[in-house]
Formats: C-alpha cells, structure tokens, sequence
C-alpha cells in the first residue's frame, strides 16, 4: 500500500472518530518542536508530497529569536515535510497526530533530518543482525502561565504530597496518554520542587522517540487546562537539581539479548561489554548531541545524578552510563541507561548516537573498562585518573569542539546534521556564553516547553 493509499485509510477512520485537525511536528537540531496544522482532508497531501518548510526550520535557535544560518540552511530553497500516517495518533477533542520528517520536493531524505538520522542508524543495526529496544524518561517541571515558581510548601521529594497537589493533572495526562496508545510506565513526583517524571514503555528506536514527542505534547495540553505551564529546560531554576530526559536501551542478536543471561558483569554479553564501551568511550565527543545547550553545563554537576562523569556502574547513579541488571525486578531485562541526555537535546539525535556508539563499539570488539563501583565525586583527581574516569565538559565551548572535530560522531550522524547541531549551540554561546547561571536559566526556562 503506498503512502497515499495509507493516509487515505487513515482519513477515513480518523473522520470516522470525529477527528477535524492533524497537527505534524518534527524536533530541530536546537531540540525545538516545530509543527504544521492540517484539515482532517488535507491529511493525504500532509503524508505525500508533504508540506513546504524553507531549510530554515533547521536552523532556528532556542532564543526564540535566532537563526543560525549555514550553506545548507538558509533562505533559499524548499523542502517537504511529510507526516507518517502509519504512527497518527488521536489525542483528543477532535485533534490527531502524527511524527513527520523532512524530504526534498524529489522524495529524497534530508540528512539534517532526526527521525530520518535516527532511521538509518536503526537500518545499519538491524544490517548487523541487532534489533534495538529504547525507553524514554520525562522530568519536567510544573510552572505558572508566565513559567513561574508554585509554591511548594507542601513539596517533598519523590513525596505523595506532590501527586495530591496535582491529582487532577496526573491523572488528567495519565488518561489521555492511555487514549493516545502512549505507554506510561510510572509517573512520580522528582526530587525538584514541582517536578516529575514520566517512563515510557521500550519501544524500537523511532517509534519511541515518536511516543516521546507525543508525550510532551499530551503534558504540555494538560498542563494549560489546568492553569498551569511544563518547564523541559535542562535547569529551569538556578541552583536546582535540573531536569534529564535519559535514554534506556537493550540490544537483541539473534542469539540473544546482549545485557542479559550472558557470562560479564550484570549478566552482559561479551557484544553487550563491547557495545557498553562504545557508548561510554564516545560520551565526551557525544555530548554536544546528548547534553550541548547553553543551559546544559548547568546541570552536569556532580551529585545531580547527572552522570557529570564518563564510567560505567551497575545500579550507580552518579556515573554517566548505568547499567540496569536482568532479573525479576526488570520487566525488560538487563538494559543501558545513558543519563546525561537532557531535554534540550533532539532525541532522534540522541538515540542515534548512543546506539551509534554502541554499534561502534560491537564492530571493534571494544573493551569494557572497569565498573566504578562507588560515587565517582567521591574519588580524589589522581584515582579518577588511574581509573580512566573522565570528568565531562561543563563548558560548552569544550562539548562543541569536541562535537565538531569527532570522525566517529560524522559517520554515524552524517556531516549535514552534526555541522546543523554545532551551527545552533554555537549561535547559543555567541549570544548568551556572558550569562550568569540565574540569567541562563530565566532566559532559556520555557525555550523547549510545548
């Protein structure tokens, strides 16, 4: 069935249930979702040949305001984005759904494009016999319409009070996640004052990073019916904890899966160890992906559970990489936590760099370095050092530079979308790398909101 035959299908049914408006979004390299709005009959034409967007779209920064123009995106020419009518979802009140990507007018990928990136690094996966399971984490926090502070007199971490204070929200996106298909695994209060966290249920690569979206939109409408706003910015207030939006993935060959029921520590694999090495060995040249904004450095703090340090740990918290262990208190096996992605980042992006990484590391047979068994804060400059462990950037100016000048990154994201990723975080420093913590975080508090 073509796209057409598919998007008329689609109508059909979506008009059946009383739907009138399809909004498309894509996530640009800056981690902004953008969006095109269609009538219920002009979902066909959304699918294919797509919508016009200028090069542009790329190219637009956090501030709201800036543009960071390069060769490839600028003013002239036009490309079309095209919804993927297979994944619409109906959210409610007459309104559907659906994730799009970015085409030239002849049909052709865009390769600055995330949900395309993030495609083809799933195709050289599967091209090596892996199959890839990614679940999602949301921290966000609740503000008022101007994205002020509420009061938290009542606020505890991870305390009940908190999901009382905000019943009728919780359960208000609970409800409508439920109506959308988006799986929630749990939803509870963080340890920020008016912060939570939502997991999602592991879904393959796309389709997760899809329900990602899908989900941040559902909050985000829920949050306005009930007086309030959603904070997705990496640190919304100066000198809080911050937010993380981090990344679980499993990997399954066909002689099994790779972090689970295997000889390693945690019951890895020996492809498991080396896709863990991968992805910890490439955390610095990923950063810029993973964690780059100008607001990012904020939170990659020690003791934020931010995994401010490049090392692995079962069950450690406090190093980059966690690793999760198999067994009967993990509903989806042994699987990799990457904890320094926050939401600033475009989660195509990030998804597509971790399981590059990863991929990277099987191919080369890399090899797993030590667990870092205890808070690796705790540890003097000289035992880091013996032990290989390496403090992340904090500067952005560092975690750009080493975006930019990484071979591995390129191959695995393609120069258009890594160059793309580089052009907006510089035009952040540029502008604001003056700005103080308080000044960062008021400006850049609602630049990611939905």
């Amino acid at each position: 069935m073509t796209a057409m035959h598919r998007a008329a299908a689609a109508v059909a049914q979506l008009e059946a249930e009383g739907v009138d408006t399809v909004i498309g979004t894509v996530v640009n390299p800056a981690g902004l979702t953008l969006a095109k709005t269609v009538p219920i009959r002009h979902v066909s034409t959304f699918a294919d040949p797509g919508l016009g967007a200028s090069p542009s779209w790329h190219a637009f920064a956090a501030d709201q305001t800036g543009i960071a123009f390069t060769e490839s995106a600028g003013v002239i020419g036009d490309q079309r984005v095209r919804i993927d009518p297979s994944a619409l979802r109906i959210i409610d009140d007459g309104l559907a759904w659906a994730p799009a990507a970015f085409f030239e007018q002849d049909g052709t990928p865009v390769a600055t494009c995330g949900r395309g990136t993030l495609s083809r690094v799933e195709t050289a996966l599967r091209d090596d016999g892996l199959e890839a399971t990614v679940g999602h984490e949301i921290e966000f926090v609740l503000v008022d319409p101007d994205g002020g502070r509420l009061p938290s007199t009542m606020w505890a971490q991870y305390g009940l009070a908190g999901v009382l204070e905000h019943e009728a929200f919780v359960r208000d996106v609970i409800a409508a996640a439920a109506a959308s298909g988006v799986g929630i695994e749990q939803f509870h209060p963080e340890y920020g004052a008016n912060q939570f966290e939502i997991s999602l249920s592991p879904l393959a690569p796309v389709p997760a990073a899809d329900q990602l979206v899908l989900t941040r939109i559902i909050i985000g409408r829920a949050a306005r019916r009930h007086g309030l706003r959603i904070s997705l910015s990496p640190v919304p207030f100066a000198g809080s904890v911050g937010s993380g939006a981090h990344q679980h993935f499993s990997l399954t060959s066909p002689d099994g899966p790779l972090f689970s029921g295997g000889p390693g520590p945690g019951g890895m694999a020996p492809a498991g160890q080396s896709a863990l090495a991968g992805v910890v060995r490439g955390l610095p040249e990923a950063q810029g992906v993973l964690c780059g904004s100008i607001v990012s450095g904020l939170r990659m703090q020690p003791g934020n559970w931010a995994g401010a340090y490049a090392c692995w740990g079962i069950e450690n918290r406090e190093a980059a990489v966690r690793f999760v262990k198999g067994g009967a208190g993990s509903a989806y096996g042994g699987n990799v936590e990457v904890k320094i992605v926050d939401p600033s980042a475009n989660p195509y992006l990030a998804s597509a760099a971790i399981l590059g990484l990863a991929l990277d590391g099987i191919r080369r047979n890399a090899a797993l370095p030590p667990e870092t068994t205890v808070d690796p804060a705790k540890l003097s400059d000289s035992e880091r050092e013996r032990a290989g462990i390496e403090s992340l950037a904090r500067s952005q100016m560092d975690t750009i530079a080493a975006l930019n000048d990484s071979a591995l990154l390129r191959s695995i994201l393609g120069d258009p979308a890594l160059d793309m990723v580089v052009a907006v975080r510089r035009l952040e420093h540029e502008r604001y790398g003056d700005l103080g913590p308080e000044q960062l975080a008021d400006k850049f508090r609602m630049a990611w909101s939905l």
